[in-house]
């Protein structure tokens, strides 16, 4: 089976893009969603998180409060340090199961989505790797109306990954978001028919 990897930057459009691949029946790894399940209420994660960073990071009904430990991690370098060193593994080791599983299913393709590939040194492992890209004013728009967020926490959590321009550097292929979400679609749809030709021979 063929995993490979789709990556951006924060607000790019990697949601969009990913539920183009599924609506062209292609399963996608969110580890985005992989990282909110090893921090849900009740597992080991989340108990290594609370005893790293204390239980003010918790909602009143006990699940992460993860704008509260956003804002701790990211101006933070050893603490967003010692909060990957819990997190990674375990979403390591998630990821890993789905992939197995959807192995185990007869699945030929399938995307792992995450927004740190490149940042941890795994885009080799999920070649082709696709990153989805859009002008970093729109990024800060997009995500100062996603997020609810200021433009000062926004730009702080840009400037906490690597430039956008880096990751393009090292695709395979880019989807430009900039445009209408049709024409987004329509280039997810012609990577998607490059990717297919690859394991069709």
């Amino acid at each position: 089976m063929l995993v490979f990897g789709l990556t951006g930057g924060l607000a790019s459009g990697k949601s969009t893009v990913a539920a183009r691949l599924r609506a062209q029946g292609v399963p996608v790894l969110d580890a985005d969603q992989i990282a909110r399940e090893v921090v849900a209420p009740g597992t080991p994660g989340l108990g290594a998180v609370v005893e790293a960073f204390g239980p003010g990071i918790l909602l009143p009904d006990g699940s992460l409060d993860r704008p509260r430990l956003a804002e701790l991690v990211f101006s933070d370098p050893d603490r967003r340090s010692r909060l990957n060193a819990i997190l990674h593994p375990r979403i390591g080791a998630a990821s890993a199961a789905g992939v197995a599983e959807l192995a185990a299913r007869g699945e030929t393709l399938a995307c792992y989505e995450a927004a740190l590939l490149v940042e941890n040194g795994l885009a080799d492992a999920f070649r082709p790797l696709v990153v989805v890209a859009v002008p970093e004013g729109e990024q800060v728009a997009r995500a100062m109306a996603r997020d609810r967020a200021t433009e000062e926490q926004v730009r702080a959590r840009i400037a906490a990954q690597l430039p956008l321009a880096t990751k393009v550097a090292a695709a395979d292929h880019v989807i430009d978001n900039g445009g209408s979400r049709a024409e987004t679609e329509r280039r997810t749809d012609e990577v998607l028919a490059e990717i297919r030709k690859r394991i069709s021979g």
